[in-house]
């Protein structure tokens, strides 16, 4: 077939009830080529010409080559228009997770943003390595803070929130929770105590059962930490170190104040207790609250993880050590529980960062999460829910007809997951749950899963119970 053929004939025949449309014309896409009846090489039609003979909107079919470029099926060309890749083989079609469009909002992921332009400057950035780069970084050991340039990208990249930070205290960790370890093994010995907020990162409570650590839970309110409670637990137990998740907590989404911030670094000052500040969501705000870090850099291990507010996938973390003293001991603490992080991820931050791609994906996050936070405020009822509108998670509150456990299972009877309160509690659970708003696919697959949330959360549990 010609390429004024393939142009002009080629009409995916597509179903508009199974989910979204721009997915659907991508599945016939990936069909017709798995199939033969396109060739590598063949010319698609224009964007909006198929959109004219489907009879739908053009941004769909926008979303759909996107779509089918993300999957490695076709590549642009630049005034000429969209091609069948050359020489790929195009992968098993995607399986959807669920075909009623629901989804899994247990896991806590930054959404995904719809810029073909972007994805595919993402790309190039890690094609351009195999030019810049070379074999070395394929076969090539690095120290275990990672590589001088690495270190000078992540405090590029941490310069808005801790002025004046400097590569000689920034190590490159394999991701935040290799960061954890490695910090928390080295403040700490078995049977010490540290201090974390009532609700904390489930990752942080792994690591301290892990080393054998004893947990004080702290007591929070609509404001975070409470400072008066911190200090009650430094004079009864004298620990070792403070976790704290101080910017768009997780689960709760609580941001502490800048006057708790002050109050806290105090009382570690009075009690000589070290702080370990996890920053998972600092790059978010677009005017945030200064850093622990940036109030008492002396006192503060300040942990900076690129998977909330860049990519997962890369499980790159920037560790921000107090002083020279302290990265030269951390490196050495590296070494013994991972090696090194991924010299390729490290290398890839470093690129995205230095080309300023970095910036443009964290904006388009904060635009697609800004869209999410719309859609909640939508569905789900205000007295219910903690958020902040620049995160993508949100902690719901149940009424008191709901425990959180039978919640939980009846969602997971419709197919939607989340995390109840269970997994972030030091002490006793309250009834909640946690729900990641980036989760979802896209804004359709979101809407419809906050919709049976909320339809449930309205009921009672023997109204909504099918048991013969």
């Amino acid at each position: 077939m010609s390429d004024d053929l393939a142009t002009s004939f080629w009409t995916p025949s597509i179903s508009r009830t199974a989910g979204p449309v721009y997915l659907a014309i991508a599945d016939a896409l990936q069909a017709d080529i798995r199939a033969g009846h396109l060739a590598t090489g063949t010319r698609l039609p224009p964007q909006r010409a198929l959109a004219e003979a489907l009879g739908i909107d053009f941004t769909t079919v926008t979303r759909a080559y996107a779509e089918a470029r993300r999957r490695g099926l076709v590549e642009g060309r630049v005034g000429q228009g969209t091609y069948v890749s050359q020489g790929r083989t195009a992968p098993p079609l995607r399986q959807r997770p669920n075909p009623s469009g629901l989804v899994d909002m247990s896991m806590n992921l930054p959404p995904r943003f719809d810029d073909e332009a972007l994805s595919a400057r993402m790309w190039q950035g890690i094609s351009g390595l195999e030019t810049t780069d070379g074999l070395d970084l394929l076969l090539r050991y690095q120290q275990p803070g990672g590589a001088a340039r690495d270190r000078a990208a992540g405090a590029e990249w941490l310069a808005n929130r801790l002025p004046g930070i400097g590569p000689e205290r920034i190590l490159v960790c394999p991701g935040a929770q290799g960061a954890l370890l490695a910090v928390t093994g080295m403040l700490t010995a078995p049977g010490d105590t540290v201090c974390a907020e009532a609700l904390s990162y489930p990752g942080f409570l792994s690591v301290a059962a892990h080393l054998r650590l004893t947990v004080a839970a702290l007591e929070i309110d609509d404001n975070g930490l409470i400072p008066e409670a911190f200090e009650q637990i430094c004079i009864s137990r004298r620990p070792k170190a403070l976790y704290c998740n101080p910017t768009i907590s997780n689960p709760t989404t609580i941001t502490l104040p800048l006057s708790r911030r002050k109050a806290i670094l105090d009382i570690a000052a009075r009690h000589d207790v070290v702080i370990i500040e996890d920053d998972a969501y600092g790059a978010l705000p677009m005017q945030p609250v200064a850093p622990l870090a940036a109030l008492a850099p002396e006192r503060v291990y300040h942990i900076a993880g690129l998977a909330k507010c860049l990519s997962p996938a890369l499980r790159i973390a920037y560790l921000a050590a107090p002083d020279l003293r302290a990265a030269t001991r951390l490196a050495g603490t590296i070494r013994a529980t991972s090696a090194m992080a991924s010299p390729l991820s490290a290398a890839i931050a470093s690129r995205w960062i230095e080309d300023g791609t970095a910036e443009a994906v964290l904006a388009a996050i904060r635009r697609e999460t800004k869209l999410r936070q719309a859609i909640a405020a939508e569905l789900l009822p205000a007295a219910n829910l903690l958020v902040d509108p620049e995160g993508f998670h949100a902690w719901l509150q149940l009424s008191s007809a709901w425990s959180r456990g039978e919640f939980t299972a009846r969602l997971r009877s419709a197919g939607i997951g989340v995390v109840a309160s269970d997994a972030f509690a030091v002490g006793p659970a309250p009834e909640a749950v946690r729900l990641g708003l980036g989760a979802a696919e896209d804004r359709d697959h979101l809407r419809q899963s906050l919709g049976i949330v909320a339809d449930l959360l309205a009921e009672t549990p023997a109204a909504s119970a099918m048991v013969i």
